[in-house]
């Protein structure tokens, strides 16, 4: 099974390379917030849970988040493997993430790590509001932050993968075809 962490910052292009990445490795996409936001609407219990955190602007706790992913890894073993769109998030969240797949005779095979200059994130970002109307891409001084967040909080995961060997940093500058040039010789080199 071929699964892969798509990292990299806000505006990185981690939606647009992992639509390419699904299509051609036959891969099934995985994003922690499409999820929450499927179980919320769905009124199921993890959801109901998961809403009190959201409307309390708080993090959802770990351990709903890995159940809402074992849920669809279990309902979905067919797939030739995933691209995991911004998870883990946290240390925590690669550690218990690596327990739950290893016990399903499965693993990570790769992160990648999409690469890409503050500059170019917030030029990409401001853009995107345009086209978007994305109200969190609006904000210089919100952009900052989110950026600021990651690189504080979220960047220390990709030392989890790069200890094992599974970290391939990718140069996120560029045509997005460059990009997922790069992306494909990575994914690649690790089937080997």
């Amino acid at each position: 099974m071929l699964n892969i962490v798509l990292f990299g910052p806000p505006g990185a292009g981690k939606g647009t390379q992992s639509a390419r990445l699904i299509e051609k490795y036959n891969l099934m996409h995985v994003s922690t917030g499409e999820l929450l936001r499927a179980a919320i609407k769905a009124d199921t219990s993890i959801g109901q849970e998961a809403r009190k955190f959201i409307d309390h602007g708080n993090l959802v706790p770990d351990e709903m988040v890995l159940t809402i992913i074992e849920n669809l890894l279990d309902k979905h073993t067919e797939v030739a493997g995933f691209v995991f769109d911004g998870f883990p998030r946290t240390t925590n969240q690669a550690i218990c993430f690596d327990a739950m797949l290893k016990a399903k005779g499965s693993g990570i095979a790769l992160m990648l790590s999409l690469e890409v200059s503050e500059a170019e994130l917030t030029s990409r970002l401001a853009n995107r509001s345009k086209i978007d109307g994305r109200a969190d891409d609006k904000d210089m001084s919100i952009i900052a932050n989110r950026i600021k967040v990651y690189n504080k909080q979220t960047a220390i995961v990709a030392d989890f993968y790069k200890a094992q060997k599974k970290h391939v940093p990718v140069d996120g500058m560029g045509s997005m075809d460059d990009i997922f040039q790069r992306i494909a010789v990575g994914v690649e080199a690790h089937r080997k």
